[in-house]
């Protein structure tokens, strides 16, 4: 199969920005091992240089509006970020701070005024900035970070301040060494009312890299991985800036400090502005995604090269990939990285139709759409960013004691993404907002995303729980009525490839677990108990309901993908790959189908011999389908990999 045909179905409507990229990449290959000969600053520096590089070249301001040097194209720009992960990670993580974060929340949360003074030179590289949100105490719970910026009627400034020692700003990229300039996130304090976090533009540094007064800058040191980035910790000392500095898209405060908002409930303000920023979320998880290409074509080309043992009495070594059991080993994980890729285009095709129509200056989104759209960013950065911790593990394990070495790649691979599961939101926070938007059709409602906050929100919609709990068990019965399970040990192979079949058992798994949930947080609501204890105590259950649900979003993805291909080999091999994905998430979760009566013994064993049967059928196309991810040479022609004069 020729690998040509597939890469451009894959690469879609952007391969234009994902091509730009793909050949910066080759261009500037020497980046890939910079992180193993030079030091830590140089490093850093080196990322810089080629971020200004990137920038030189556009690809940064694709995603911009056009009056501001941008091109106004948000689907290419986020498809070209994507594929920067094909590369050194370091580079496409500071690309992300730079223009994803402190550029993003310029345009997202600023208003003209602030477009106009900074957008541009933010874009082009000039203005280095940093998004400082996270402190030392809090993550996660953004409402509760403790920096403030108290407002100052009788100078017009906000007094930005560290009041303690867990409100430093911590982890922050760009903070150690190169930014300039922070977008910063505190409680803002208008005439003693504290309104909630707040998003305000602070300078951190003079143009010869020296803090400015006020702000003390230190640098996190060394980490695991992407020690490209310049994370660093900021605290400000009564830093005063002026009252511009407020991005106050959605709250104004005037010269006299009256505060003002057209959303006047703060859990609703608070989320709106957070949900402007969404494009972090999805922009992280389809680098992760791309950082398993990376790792998988390693693997796979090492595995169809590398010889090892061979049939009894044969002089012949087997090749790697021959081997049922390597097959197990990478050939799911090939499969599965297709599904979140065709999972990730529906996410950023559903993104560009929200917010690429909010930035033409079409009306504003509707409320219900966008918190649909951060529901399925959430739960697809969650799955992804942990299929590249686990493939990329198996990957090295794959390739042995080569795959331990530092200049085949995995190493770094290993490093750079495990972060990913844990910023831009903690994953399992982030199955708790899906789930948790299931449950209630997210209602205006909706409490905090901490557990006191889920709890509060359980005990004021304990009927709304009922209706729901009703609805959910009544489409789990019709879904036990079509999903084949009573009668499958006459003829356990029947219908094993049929699309309705794997969509039918995702679906009972994702309903069934729902309304479990529902039924338990109503239980222990009736019988008195405590909302926090009720929420804990099926916390684990909550999460899981929210990942049986990517799960069956990402399947279904995959399938309207296949059926989109081009007819001929293209769809035909595809076909092979959505159902080896497909069964082999049903194995995964054998167990569960078992206990529940939707899967007999003969029928999963059938399930795992019809598995073995599709790593043999994708076997030879192995090949064809890591090239078809379109990884430049420069990032995957590792000396395992390529036949060396003594072979």
């Amino acid at each position: 199969m020729s690998a040509t045909g597939l890469r451009d179905y894959l690469d879609g409507p952007y391969k234009a920005a994902r091509d730009v990229v793909r050949e910066g990449l080759a261009e500037h290959a020497d980046l890939l091992d910079a992180g193993l000969r030079l030091t830590r600053d140089e490093y850093r520096d080196e990322v810089l240089a080629m971020l200004q590089q990137i920038t030189a070249d556009g690809h940064p301001g694709r995603g911009f509006p056009k009056e501001y040097g941008g091109q106004g194209d948000l689907g290419g720009f986020i498809a070209g970020f994507e594929t920067l992960a094909f590369g050194d990670l370091s580079l496409m993580v500071k690309a992300g701070v730079q223009f994803g974060l402190f550029a993003g929340a310029i345009l997202h949360l600023g208003t003209t005024r602030h477009h106009e003074e900074y957008l541009a030179d933010a874009i082009n590289g000039q203005l280095l900035g940093c998004f400082a949100m996270t402190e030392t105490g809090h993550g996660s719970n953004v409402q509760a970070l403790g920096t403030t910026a108290t407002y100052d009627p009788a100078t017009e400034e906000f007094v930005v301040h560290t009041p303690h020692e867990g409100a430093r700003k911590d982890y922050i990229g760009n903070a150690a060494r190169h930014g300039r300039m922070a977008a910063v996130f505190a409680q803002l304090v208008v005439g003693g009312e504290s309104h909630g976090v707040h998003c305000l533009l602070v300078p951190i540094r003079s143009l010869d890299g020296d803090p400015l007064p006020g702000v003390t800058l230190s640098d996190c040191g060394p980490k695991l991985g992407l020690n490209g980035v310049d994370n660093g910790r900021i605290v400000f000392d009564h830093v005063r800036v002026p009252r511009t500095a407020l991005l106050d898209r959605y709250a104004q405060v005037d010269a006299q400090g009256t505060y003002t908002s057209e959303i006047e409930n703060p859990d609703r303000r608070f989320f709106t502005m957070l949900g402007t920023l969404v494009q972090g979320r999805v922009s992280v998880g389809g680098a992760a995604i791309n950082a398993s290409k990376v790792a998988l074509t390693i693997a796979v080309r090492y595995a169809g090269r590398r010889r090892q043992f061979g049939a009894p009495g044969s002089a012949d070594e087997a090749l790697l990939l021959d081997y049922r059991m390597h097959q197990r080993r990478l050939l799911p994980l090939l499969a599965r990285t297709y599904a979140l890729h065709f999972a990730q285009a529906e996410l950023v095709e559903e993104f560009v139709r929200l917010f690429g129509e909010a930035r033409d200056g079409a009306a504003e989104n509707d409320e219900h759409d966008r918190r649909a759209l951060e529901a399925q960013a959430a739960g697809t950065k969650a799955l992804g960013t942990w299929h590249a911790t686990e493939t990329i593990q198996m990957c090295r394990e794959a390739c042995g004691g080569a795959g331990y070495l530092a200049e085949n790649r995995l190493a770094a691979l290993k490093a750079d993404t495990d972060v990913f599961t844990t910023f831009e939101g903690d994953n399992t926070v982030l199955l708790q907002l899906v789930a948790k938007g299931l449950l209630t059709n997210y209602r205006e409602s909706f409490g905090k995303l901490d557990p006191l906050g889920t709890a509060r929100f359980i005990a004021a919609q304990a009927v709304e729980i009922a209706v729901e709990k009703t609805a959910l068990r009544s489409l789990a019965e019709r879904l036990r009525d079509v999903v084949p399970n009573r009668n499958d040990a006459a003829d356990p192979d029947a219908g094993l490839r049929d699309d309705a079949y794997h969509c039918g058992m995702l679906r009972f798994r994702e309903e069934h677990m729902l309304a479990g949930v529902a039924r338990r947080l109503k239980a222990g609501i009736d019988s008195g108990m405590e909302p926090f204890e009720v929420f804990n105590r099926c916390q684990d259950h909550v999460i899981a309901a929210g990942r049986a649900h990517v799960d069956r979003v990402v399947l279904e993805a995959f399938l309207a993908g296949v059926q989109r291909a081009p007819a001929g080999e293209v769809r035909e091999r595809l076909k092979e790959l959505y159902d080896l994905h497909a069964l082999a998430t049903i194995e995964a979760e054998r167990a569960w189908y078992m206990e529940h009566g939707r899967l007999s013994g003969p029928r999963s064993k059938a399930i795992t011999a019809l598995v073995n049967e599709l790593c043999a059928q994708v076997r030879p196309y192995a090949g064809d389908l890591v090239d078809a991810f379109g990884v430049p040479g420069a990032a995957v022609d590792v000396p395992m990999v390529v036949p060396s004069q003594h072979e």
